[in-house]
């Protein structure tokens, strides 16, 4: 009756993990990306979004593994082990920071919604970047299986991403 609820030795670790939408905007395929190396899942799969607003949070309880110094990236790692590349924008590295705000730490716990980097949408639209933000499983991950949302519009912190099950 309670399915998978009760399953598990350790109950402090599901065997899936949820994904909220780190950022509001536009949900996009992978394939749909305006860059080779992700949209043919070079770096892993996973999903796009184009962004409505200038903020990323965090999509699950973890910590922070690494933020590049340039604001452009972050690769999180949930409490059951799930690591994600979260890339702001297409080429953005060449910012060299300029348009980003970064407002955590490496080695940092987060929540989810905890915020993590702000950026400015219009000065990095206004420097012709694509803001374009593929959120990766990169290989590696004990994955089983992937569940992308379905919807067309995600609203960050509300909207489930994704749905990983992962190998036990």
């Amino acid at each position: 009756m309670f399915g998978n609820i009760f399953n598990n030795k350790n109950n402090n670790v599901n065997n899936y993990v949820i994904i909220k939408a780190p950022i509001s905007g536009k949900i996009m395929d992978l394939s749909e990306v305006k860059d080779e190396v992700f949209a043919s899942k070079m770096l892993g799969d996973g999903i796009a979004i184009d962004p409505s607003e200038g903020s990323l949070i965090a999509p699950f309880d973890g910590i922070i593994k690494q933020i590049f110094p340039t604001g452009h990236a972050v690769v999180l790692e949930s409490k059951e082990g799930l690591t994600v590349l979260i890339h702001i924008g297409l080429d953005t590295v060449n910012l060299k920071g300029e348009g980003f705000e970064i407002l955590a730490k490496e080695g940092q716990n987060v929540k989810t919604k905890d915020p993590i980097i702000k950026f400015d949408i219009d000065f990095i639209r206004n420097k012709q970047y694509y803001l374009q933000t593929p959120i990766l499983l990169p290989e590696g991950n004990n994955i089983k299986s992937v569940e992308l949302t379905e919807e067309k519009y995600v609203d960050a912190g509300e909207d489930v991403l994704m749905k990983v099950s992962l190998n036990k």
